[in-house]
């Protein structure tokens, strides 16, 4: 058996009203800052918040009555739990969901919310899968791949069918990969309708097995990614002979990118990417230089990030960035001293943001103390700036 385009148009018509037709749209912003001409598709609005609800839905509409009786089982960190569990629901199918323990609350609790019983087990997703196949074998229920099963690949191909209709021909479209489903469904649709569209997989560096058989430099797999969404050992038997059919290559990007990404989608685009989600847009920024004056397109596969993570995801972003500053000071431990540093930087237009200010212990004399203060600025430049304003007077390190 193989995956073809008329398996993924006829996956379209067999999900449309289930699913949104989410919208591929223009990134300006995002197009001015890498030099290539980037367009998104929002699957972050998707009703679970990622596109695999379009394979779940395929999936499960493919089950014999008898099937739905049994129930269904399924692993997953979170977004595919949340599809086989929202379409479950809604085709009053009992589904129980397997999932790491180290999956992020968010995802957790929103897989629960939609009517799924979830087992957390084990500390990856190999070891969630072999529990779920221990319940489909011992309980009966039926198995539903988050991705080796050509029914969840054609579900799945629906996203760039859709892309291609939408927006002009793209040079490139880079797709995230995990077990590789998405990437399986999008490059046959894109072999269909646009052959000479490049189909380019992303793999996030922990987890770059797949890179790594393709000629990318050789490291251990596995540890902890922000990607938790494609932080699979490996893809899975039967999206390795769609891939290897259809998808040349496979970039890696470094965690830092995966980071740089989620922050550009949220300031650029005004767009809220999981890890995971903003994995296309992480190969673009590792390998930039390759995409400069081509249409990119992009897909945001999915958007359940916890609010804590994104949080500290920016404020590392604004850091990276120049735009937090962080000193620490060796200051003389005499009144005014406080005001000055303070009127120091409100005179260059610096924001403080916290102040840490320690008398009696870090500092080497009783004669000084030890101050660190947190300062927003405009940019790396003026960030030098306000640094410079205050090395004029007092001893300043930058942390």
């Amino acid at each position: 058996m193989t995956l073809t385009f008329p398996d993924i148009e006829a996956a379209a018509a067999r999900i449309a009203g289930r699913i949104l037709r989410t919208p591929t749209v223009p990134a300006a912003v995002l197009s001015r800052l890498t030099g290539a001409e980037i367009w998104l598709k929002l699957d972050n609005l998707q009703a679970v918040g990622s596109f695999k609800e379009r394979g779940a839905a395929n999936r499960l509409s493919l089950l014999t009555p008898e099937e739905c009786a049994r129930g269904v089982v399924a692993m997953s960190a979170g977004n595919h739990a949340q599809g086989v569990a929202r379409h479950a629901t809604l085709l009053g199918i009992a589904a129980t969901i397997v999932m790491p323990r180290f999956t992020p609350l968010a995802k957790v609790s929103g897989t629960a919310a939609w009517g799924a019983h979830v087992v957390l087990h084990g500390d990856t997703l190999v070891e969630a899968a072999a529990h779920a196949a221990h319940l489909a074998a011992h309980e009966g229920m039926v198995f539903i791949s988050p991705y080796d099963d050509y029914a969840v690949m054609a579900g799945q191909g629906t996203l760039a069918l859709e892309m291609i209709q939408d927006a002009p021909e793209f040079d490139v479209l880079l797709v995230p990969i995990g077990g590789g489903g998405l990437i399986s469904g999008c490059a046959v649709a894109a072999a269909a309708l646009s052959p000479r569209t490049q189909v380019i997989g992303v793999q996030v560096a922990p987890y770059s097995a797949l890179a790594q058989r393709m000629g990318a430099p050789s490291h251990e797999v596995g540890g902890p990614t922000i990607a938790e969404g494609i932080a699979v050992r490996d893809i899975g038997l039967e999206t390795r002979k769609v891939i290897a059919a259809h998808v040349a290559e496979v970039l890696v990007a470094p965690e830092s990118c995966v980071e740089d990404a989620i922050s550009m989608l949220a300031e650029g685009a005004k767009v809220v990417a999981e890890g995971a989600g903003a994995a296309a847009l992480a190969g673009l920024l590792a390998h930039r230089e390759r995409f400069a004056g081509k249409r990119i397109g992009l897909p945001v596969c999915g958007g359940n990030i916890d609010v804590r993570i994104m949080a500290n995801v920016l404020l590392r972003g604004l850091l990276r960035d120049g735009r937090l500053l962080r000193l620490r000071m060796e200051i003389p431990d005499r009144p005014g001293v406080l005001a000055d540093i303070s009127t120091k930087i409100g005179a260059i237009g610096g924001n403080i943001i916290e102040v840490s200010h320690q008398r009696l212990f870090a500092s080497p004399s009783v004669q000084s103390a030890q101050l660190e203060v947190m300062v927003e600025a405009r940019d790396p430049a003026h960030a030098a700036e306000i640094q410079s304003a205050l090395t004029n007077t007092y001893t300043v390190f930058r942390i």
